[in-house]
């Protein structure tokens, strides 16, 4: 009888979209496998803006407990939601192609301006959770109001749609996974090299046991070196910065058709500081994070 492997992964529609796409992925090898939900942190509490959650990995940590536990033999991640310090028992064993970085602003369509930067009109109430989104909206549009915003997408869109922001943001992976209906809202993607993402945006996180063999010869398929070649010099900035998931810092990394490649950062140090952004260029991963913090730490305020 052939083993049937566990997958860990959070209750959200879109964390469950991930692991049924993991599943998926499993079962054209072969490999049977089943979804098990567990609830993080960062579900529980949704009072709190994520900058005031303690510590890091809110949206991991109590699955990696359970995969260092043996309750799961691996776990489906968010890759921006990982935090960058190693797991001394756990690796990401593979990475899926990468989905469109970019972020989404969607606006309620009545109050479309496109006259105004943004097509946002002056002093728009805008929910977004992450103070990486809020550093470089207000960095566009220092007029704007940035407000809290929690919950799972579709709850985040609801939210929008009775009106209680006139516009939000959020990811386009998560919207184009999850398929929501979006025809009543105006929705604007916005360039990853001008509005630039979190480290990892748009990538799927296979995380396992360091010595569980099998499981890394079953994952193996599934592993893009490509998008790890990109995502680990965003990911060595972050943690380079020395900061959590939910730092205002974004970076984001492509490879030409030539093999160089291109890294777009932007960083807010302090509330009272203009947002920081560089674009490096090299043809090598080597020593391309640390020119890229170097870069950002030199800009004069």
């Amino acid at each position: 009888m052939s083993k049937v492997w566990r997958i860990g992964t959070r209750g959200s529609r879109l964390a469950l979209w991930q692991a049924h796409y993991i599943q998926d992925e499993l079962s054209k090898n072969g490999h049977e496998s089943e979804v098990v939900v567990i609830k993080t942190q960062g579900d529980r509490v949704q009072h709190l803006s994520f900058d005031k959650l303690e510590g890091k990995g809110f949206f991991t940590k109590e699955i990696e407990q359970h995969l260092t536990n043996g309750d799961v033999d691996l776990a489906v991640h968010s890759l921006k939601d990982l935090p960058t310090e190693k797991h001394p028992e756990l690796k990401v064993a593979a990475l899926t192609a990468r989905a469109d970085p970019a972020d989404v602003l969607l606006i309620r369509p009545e109050l479309l301006d496109q006259s105004m930067a943004m097509h946002l009109p002056k002093g728009a109430k805008v929910g977004t959770s992450s103070l990486r989104r809020q550093a470089l909206l207000l960095d566009i549009r220092p007029d704007l109001q940035c407000l809290q915003l929690r919950g799972n997408v579709p709850t985040r869109v609801q939210k929008l749609m009775e009106g209680q922001y006139d516009a939000i943001m959020l990811a386009k992976a998560g919207l184009d996974r999850l398929e929501l209906d979006l025809t009543q809202l105006h929705s604007w993607a916005l360039s990853p090299r001008e509005f630039v993402p979190a480290a990892g945006q748009g990538v799927v996180a296979v995380q396992i046991r360091r010595d569980d063999d099998a499981m890394s010869d079953v994952v193996r398929s599934l592993h893009h070196a490509s998008v790890a070649k990109c995502t680990n010099v965003e990911r060595k900035v972050l943690q380079l910065m020395e900061g959590g998931c939910h730092i205002p810092l974004g970076a984001y990394c492509e490879m030409d058709p030539l093999q160089n490649f291109h890294v777009w950062a932007a960083w807010q140090a302090h509330d009272e500081e203009p947002l920081r952004r560089v674009k490096v260029s090299l043809g090598t991963t080597h020593g391309l994070a640390d020119a890229v913090v170097e870069a950002l730490k030199e800009i004069k305020i």
